[in-house]
C-alpha cells in the first residue's frame, strides 16, 4: 500500500484515536442520505411507470391499426397482412363504443364496451393460440370466459337503405313553355301544369264541402238543449238530450269516483310486461359480458345476473337512411375482471364483437385491428413497419406508448425532475466533504510540510486528499445504497395504501432496478471526487515555509 492511502486513512481519524472523526462521520452520512433519498424515489417512480404499463398492457394490445372512416369491413385482409410482419405473435379485430349500463335503479354512463373475438384476443376454445389481450389473468375467481360468444353466432348483416318512390318522369324542357300552352297531344304534364291541376282539385273539393254544409239541418243551439231538459225535469220523465254524432254517451265517471288516489308506482303486471332478467332460463341464453369489479360494485352485479346496455343516442337517431330509437340489449355477467386500475375497473367492459356490431347498422364492421409482439420494448418498430406497409392514407397505426401518450410522458418527466431535485442532497453533502477536508488541510498544515520537507511531491499531496475524499464517498454511497434497499423492502412488506381515485391505483409501487442504484451510486462518487479538487490543490501547492510559518 503506497503512503499516500496510508495518510489519507489515518487522516479519516480524530487525534483522540478514535476510529473516524466527527466531520467525517457527518460528511459520510450526509452521502448515505442522499444517495437512499435518491435511490428510493428512482424505484418509486419507476414502480410507477411499470405498474401502469402492466396495467395499460393488461386489458390493452400492444399495436394498433385504426381506420379513418367508420367503415372498416376489410379488416381480415388487413389482419392477414399484418400478421406476416416479424415480432407480431397475435392479431384480433375489436370494436369499441360508449354504453349505458343498468341494472335495477343503477345507471352507469360512459362505459366504453369493447367488442372482442373470444377466440383471437382471449384464446378461448384455442389450443396452443397466444391471445392478444392479458385479460384472463384478471379475471375474478368464479368467472368463465367460454359464455362470452353464443353457439351459432354470427356477425350481422349490413342494414338495406329503405326504398324510395319512383320520381316522376318530367320532360326535358318542362317549365320553358308558358303555363296557358296546352301541352302536346300524348305527352306528360310539366311541371307548372301538374301544380295548377293540383290546385283546382284542391278548389273541387273545398267546394264540394261548403255544399254538403249547407244542405245539413242546422244543429240544435245549446238554449234549446238546456229548455229541453228542464222541459223535462218539470214534467218528471226523463228527456233525452240530443248529442252530437260521434260524441260520448253514457256514464264517464271512473270506478270509484273522482276521489280514488293514483298508485305511486306505475308497474305493469308480469304478464303484460314480462321482465327478461327476472327469468333464469332467459338469462341463461343471453350474450355474456365481462365487467370491471368497480363498476359491478358501482350497479351491485353479480355472477350470473343480467345487465342493460343502451347505446347513447338521445331520443331518434338517423341512420343509413332510416330514423331508429336507441338500441338496448340484455347480456349476462360470465365473468369480472380486476385491473387494479380505477379508470378500468370504473368505465370498461368487454362483450362479443358480434353483440356489439349489432348496436348499429354498419354490419360486420370494426373499429381497428390490435396486435401482440414479443417485446413490447419493440413495439414502435413493429408499429413503424406496420405503417409502411398500410402506407396508402388511409390507416393510422400507433403503440401502446403512444396510445397513453399523456400518462407515460407526465411520468417520466415526474422521475427525472424529482430525481434532479433529489440529486442536490448529495451534491449538498458534497459541500460537507469539501468543509472536511478543508478542515483536514487547515489542521494538517505543519504534517504536510513535514512531508514536502522530506520529498514529497505535489501529486501525492494532491492524492492524499483525493483519496481521503474517495474512500468518504464510497463509505456514503455504499451505506446510502444499502439504506435505499432496506427503505424499498419496508415499503413492499408494508404496501403503503394510496387513493385509487387519485393514483388510479391502490398501494405505492416499488420497482428496485439493479441499474438504477448503480446509476445512483456512481454519481454520488463522482459528485464527491469532484468535491475534493480544490481542497487537494490547495494542499498540493502548499509550501513548506508556509507550514512552519506559524510555528
Amino acid at each position: 500500500m503506497s503512503y499516500p492511502i496510508e495518510v489519507a486513512l489515518r487522516y479519516l481519524g480524530s487525534k483522540k484515536r478514535a476510529f473516524i472523526s466527527v466531520g467525517t462521520t457527518f460528511a459520510i452520512l450526509g452521502v448515505a442520505l442522499g444517495v437512499a433519498a435518491l435511490a428510493t424515489v428512482m424505484s418509486v417512480t419507476g414502480g410507477f411507470q411499470a405498474e401502469f404499463r402492466d396495467k395499460v398492457l393488461g386489458v390493452n394490445a400492444h399495436v394498433l391499426v385504426i381506420k379513418y372512416s367508420t367503415d372498416f369491413r376489410e379488416y381480415r385482409s388487413v389482419m392477414d397482412q399484418v400478421a406476416q410482419v416479424p415480432g407480431v405473435i397475435g392479431v384480433a379485430p375489436f370494436s369499441i363504443n360508449p354504453m349505458m349500463l343498468t341494472h335495477g335503479d343503477a345507471t352507469a354512463t360512459g362505459v366504453l364496451v369493447k367488442g372482442v373475438d373470444p377466440a383471437r384476443s382471449l384464446g378461448v376454445g384455442t389450443d396452443g393460440g397466444v391471445p392478444v389481450l392479458d385479460l384472463p389473468r384478471h379475471i375474478l375467481p368464479g368467472g368463465d370466459l367460454t359464455g362470452l360468444r353464443r353457439p351459432g353466432a354470427k356477425p350481422p348483416e349490413r342494414a338495406a337503405p329503405p326504398s324510395l318512390p319512383d320520381v316522376p318522369s318530367i320532360e326535358a324542357d318542362a317549365g320553358a313553355r308558358g303555363a296557358l300552352e296546352p301541352p302536346d297531344a300524348g305527352g306528360e304534364l310539366d311541371l307548372l301544369k301538374a301544380y295548377e291541376a293540383r290546385i283546382q282539385e284542391d278548389e273541387r273539393a273545398a267546394a264540394a264541402r261548403e255544399a254538403q254544409n249547407a244542405g245539413a239541418e242546422p244543429a240544435p243551439s245549446a238554449v234549446d238543449l238546456e229548455g229541453a231538459a228542464d222541459a223535462g225535469a218539470d214534467e218528471g220523465e226523463e228527456a233525452e238530450v240530443a248529442v252530437a254524432e260521434g260524441g260520448p254517451r253514457g256514464a264517464i265517471e271512473p270506478e270509484g269516483g273522482y276521489g280514488s288516489v293514483l298508485p305511486e308506482d306505475d308497474e305493469l303486471p308480469a304478464d303484460v310486461d314480462p321482465d327478461p332478467c327476472a327469468d333464469k332460463e332467459q338469462i341463461a341464453k343471453m350474450p355474456g359480458i365481462v365487467i370491471g369489479a368497480a363498476l359491478a360494485k358501482n350497479l351491485s352485479l353479480d355472477l350470473g345476473q343480467c345487465v342493460t346496455v343502451t347505446s347513447p343516442t338521445i331520443g331518434f337517431s338517423f341512420s343509413n337512411g332510416a330514423i331508429k330509437p336507441p338500441v338496448a340489449k340484455r347480456f349476462r355477467v360470465i365473468a369480472i375482471f380486476e385491473a387494479g386500475f380505477e379508470q378500468y375497473d370504473t368505465k370498461l367492459a368487454y362483450a362479443d364483437l358480434y353483440e356489439t356490431q349489432a348496436f348499429y347498422d354498419h354490419g360486420d364492421t370494426v373499429t381497428g385491428v390490435e396486435m401482440k409482439v414479443d417485446d413490447i420494448d419493440n413495439a414502435s418498430a413493429i408499429a413503424r413497419e406496420i405503417s409502411k406497409l398500410l402506407s396508402n392514407g388511409l390507416y393510422y397505426t400507433m403503440d401502446w406508448e403512444e396510445l397513453n401518450h399523456g400518462l407515460f410522458t407526465a411520468l417520466r418527466i415526474q422521475q427525472i425532475g424529482m430525481s434532479a431535485v433529489l440529486a442536490l442532497i448529495i451534491v449538498v453533502a458534497a459541500f460537507t466533504v469539501i468543509a472536511t477536508l478543508i478542515m483536514v488541510v487547515l489542521d494538517k498544515k505543519k504534517e504536510i510540510a513535514v512531508l514536502k520537507a522530506m520529498g514529497a511531491t505535489d501529486g501525492a499531496i494532491l492524492r492524499i486528499f483525493l483519496y481521503q475524499g474517495g474512500i468518504i464517498g464510497v463509505a456514503g454511497t455504499t451505506l446510502g445504497l444499502l439504506l435505499g434497499v432496506a427503505v424499498c423492502k419496508g415499503l413492499l412488506v408494508y404496501g403503503f395504501p394510496l387513493d385509487p381515485k387519485v393514483y388510479f391505483i391502490s398501494r405505492l409501487p416499488v420497482q428496485a432496478r439493479p441499474q438504477e442504484f448503480l446509476i445512483t451510486g456512481c454519481i454520488a462518487i463522482l459528485i464527491c471526487l469532484a468535491a475534493t479538487i480544490v481542497p487537494s490543490l490547495y494542499a498540493a501547492r502548499l509550501r513548506p515555509a508556509e507550514g512552519f510559518r506559524a510555528q
